[in-house]
């Protein structure tokens, strides 16, 4: 099979295996971070058109979304997992392998988009029941639960896409089709709410569409297919050598992400006892704080990308500077924008809330709890950086399940059982669990950074 290295790759792949870290961390992953907060400032607009519809709109769109976030897992856990093992296969200087990973993961996603359109469209209102979903919401969003899964499975393939194009260094081109996907979704959105008073349903459509475009632009892309990172039919292959790489490292990140995004459904049923304003407003919470976290997400994310690069290429010391470089940036993102949104805290929630006093205060209530993780998940995501990196899968996925099922529901439990806190305990255990994650995840980066060590000077003693 032929495959040949573009001159842009060929550049980038040197640069992210001999140029200045601190550069190349920088270079990767500032658009990423953009990208990461332009998708949530899609996500809040998306949210406060819903709220032009009814306070029961935006309370729906909020409680589904988690559900769809559950199922997304799927997809968006493939994505990640294979795209680590495709940046080693690159920095390896393995191009036929990548050239099949590409191509074979594609192949996988197309199996799996079908296989949740067979199976969970038939049966979309039970499946909402079997979630614990209030029947007002399943009565207003079933019709939008179903378009939402449509989307999905296109959104599948284009994280599979965004992932190659991140394991490229192409973080400027993620970015600049982003804001594409998100001029197409807003304008359409708008159109839809404003002009023809669509239902949430319309919310729905306007994302197909507008990820329809970007799936377009990725088939337009990967039909290179002499060049390395291009789709081809003659690629896929369900070899071992191929396949169970990416599987194995996948496989714990889809369980995680599923496992996450199912938790926080749980913990919005549980919050349901408060009633379905205050479930909204944790929501909206958890949007207003993804201003702060989706921007560390980025830097994560491209991150563990150079990461596993480097220690695809044997760089061990650069895959370890890497780490720190993303720690700094990180801690500094999250200062700056923690103090930004609580400086910013009325306006904000006057937005989401359409005039409605008591919503507003609900969602300012719960919010000034949930910022106080902020700083704390900064370090959090540099950590898993290093653990994606490094294909530690299994303990992101001890590290997000613990973040939910052990710091985050039980301690939900307590406050509604034994405290008469109400409303705002919904922000506190989301400062509780963030922090605790945090912690927990220091933790385990001294011990896996003292296992590197002690393996740099085996190596050392035996050279």
């Amino acid at each position: 099979m032929n495959v040949a290295l573009s001159e842009k790759d060929r550049k980038f792949r040197e640069f992210a295996l001999e140029g200045s870290m601190w550069k190349v961390i920088w270079k990767v992953c500032y658009p990423l971070a953009i990208y990461q907060s332009l998708n949530q400032l899609f996500k809040i607009l998306d949210t406060m058109m819903a709220a032009h519809i009814s306070a029961n709109a935006v309370s729906t769109v909020a409680y589904l979304s988690q559900i769809n976030m559950a199922i997304s897992a799927l997809g968006g856990g493939l994505a990640v997992g294979a795209s680590i093992k495709i940046s080693e296969a690159y920095g390896e200087g393995n191009f036929e392998l990548v050239k099949r990973r590409v191509s074979t993961l594609f192949a996988l996603c197309g199996l799996l988009g079908m296989a949740i359109i067979a199976i969970l469209i038939p049966v979309a209102p039970q499946f909402l029941r079997l979630a614990n979903t209030p029947e007002e919401f399943i009565e207003e969003g079933t019709v939008y639960f179903i378009l939402e899964l449509v989307s999905l499975v296109i959104i599948f393939f284009n994280n599979v896409y965004i992932a190659i194009e991140r394991a490229r260094g192409n973080s400027k081109r993620i970015l600049n089709l982003n804001m594409m996907v998100i001029g197409i979704k807003l304008s359409l959105t708008a159109f839809f709410v404003y002009v023809l008073k669509g239902g949430i349903n319309y919310i729905s459509i306007a994302t197909i569409v507008s990820q329809l475009a970007l799936l377009g632009v990725a088939v337009f892309y990967m039909n290179a297919k002499e060049n390395v990172f291009g789709f081809s039919w003659k690629a896929i292959s369900f070899r071992k050598l191929v396949v169970a790489p990416m599987i194995k490292l996948s496989v714990p990140v889809i369980v995680e992400k599923m496992a996450f995004s199912l938790g926080k459904v749980v913990v919005n049923s549980m919050s349901t006892v408060y009633g379905t304003l205050t479930v909204g407003a944790l929501g909206i919470s958890n949007n207003i704080g993804g201003i702060t976290t989706n921007p560390q997400n980025g830097f994560q994310e491209g991150a563990s990308a150079i990461i596993s690069q480097n220690l695809g290429a044997g760089k061990k010391k650069r895959a370890l500077k890497a780490f720190w470089c993303v720690l700094v940036m990180n801690l500094t993102l999250s200062v700056v924008l923690m103090s930004a949104s609580l400086l910013c805290l009325h306006q904000i929630a006057d937005l989401f809330a359409n005039g409605d006093h008591e919503f507003a205060g609900r969602i300012m209530e719960i919010y000034r709890m949930e910022a106080l993780g902020t700083i704390p998940l900064g370090a959090s995501a540099a950590v898993m950086a290093f653990l994606y990196g490094y294909g530690k899968t299994k303990l992101t996925l001890l590290l997000n399940f613990s973040r939910v099922f052990v710091f985050r529901i039980p301690v939900l439990w307590g406050l509604q059982h034994f405290t008469d806190l109400g409303n705002v305990s919904a922000g506190i255990v989301m400062a509780v669990s963030n922090i605790m994650t945090a912690v927990m995840s220091l933790v385990i980066f001294a011990i896996e950074f003292c296992q590197i060590q002690k393996e740099e000077r085996t190596d050392a003693e035996q050279s």
